[in-house]
């Protein structure tokens, strides 16, 4: 039985826009025909863009490119679907999508295509942030999305606010805030309040993720390489535990603690 449709093939494979007209005419392909990706909307697969996204993280963070290429094919796939979708309830097009980006690239790079001269990065990010406030938003703040990870989004609004000169100079000053906030963090659960203790919580956080962006330090990945390393840790334990016929949770924390510091010894 012959294939209901014949695969898109790029008329250049060497031309990256052919293969990307072929890989599009694929992607509507799969919209108009499979039963699973026909009933797909934007809220149903927004999920799976966050994971594809993570997952793109992982494969930086792990320096290999073979595992990269594959996870900017996934992130390339969901733009498409998404925009496909949205062709078909008559909202906007893939070249929609393409001019949009492509203009908005070009007029916040006035040093490039411009008048504008600067050789200063942190000159772009003001002039960048400058142009989207001519853009039509109300705030600077506006731009940074609800669902980033707490830390990472922490760090986006103070370096968005620091863009227009709202921030220190001084690290000692932000150390001093970090030891300020711990103070009154203490005093609210010295006072029982559990409401305020967990709002001073938060002020100690925000106040070490500032100090982390003052040091150089991306304060979401330093997090995530410090619960890493409790998780590489912990499974050894597990591991030990299990070759000794042990369960965790009758073991002291003095014993756990003994295969902690062995898996300290074995990273060294």
């Amino acid at each position: 039985m012959p294939p209901l449709r014949q695969v898109p093939h790029p008329q250049d494979p060497s031309d990256t826009l052919s293969q990307l007209e072929a890989f599009i005419r694929l992607v509507r392909i799969l919209r108009d025909d499979c039963p699973w990706d026909r009933e797909q909307t934007h809220e149903s697969i927004s999920h799976l863009l966050i994971e594809e996204a993570y997952e793109t993280l992982d494969a930086i963070q792990s320096g290999d490119d073979a595992e990269f290429r594959k996870e900017l094919g996934d992130l390339l796939l969901h733009v498409v679907m998404h925009a496909v979708i949205a062709e078909g309830r008559g909202a906007f097009s893939l070249r929609e999508v393409v001019a949009g980006e492509f203009d908005k690239l070009v007029n916040r790079h006035p040093h490039i295509f411009g008048d504008e001269q600067t050789d200063d990065p942190g000159k772009v990010l003001q002039n960048w942030e400058r142009l989207k406030m001519k853009e039509g938003r109300t705030s600077i703040l506006d731009g940074v999305p609800r669902m980033l990870p707490a830390a990472l989004r922490a760090q986006r609004v103070q370096e968005k606010a620091a863009n227009v000169g709202f921030d220190w100079h001084d690290r000692r000053d932000v150390w001093a805030k970090v030891h300020e906030e711990i103070g009154e963090l203490q005093q609210e659960l010295e006072s029982g309040d559990d409401k305020a203790a967990s709002r001073e919580f938060g002020d100690v956080l925000f106040a070490l993720i500032n100090a982390a962006r003052h040091e150089g330090i991306i304060a979401e990945e330093a997090l995530q390489g410090t619960t890493n390393t409790f998780m590489r840790r912990f499974q050894h334990i597990e591991k030990r535990a299990a070759e000794d016929g042990r369960e965790l949770r009758d073991m002291t924390l003095a014993e756990m603690d003994a295969y902690w510091n062995e898996a300290k010894g074995l990273e060294r």
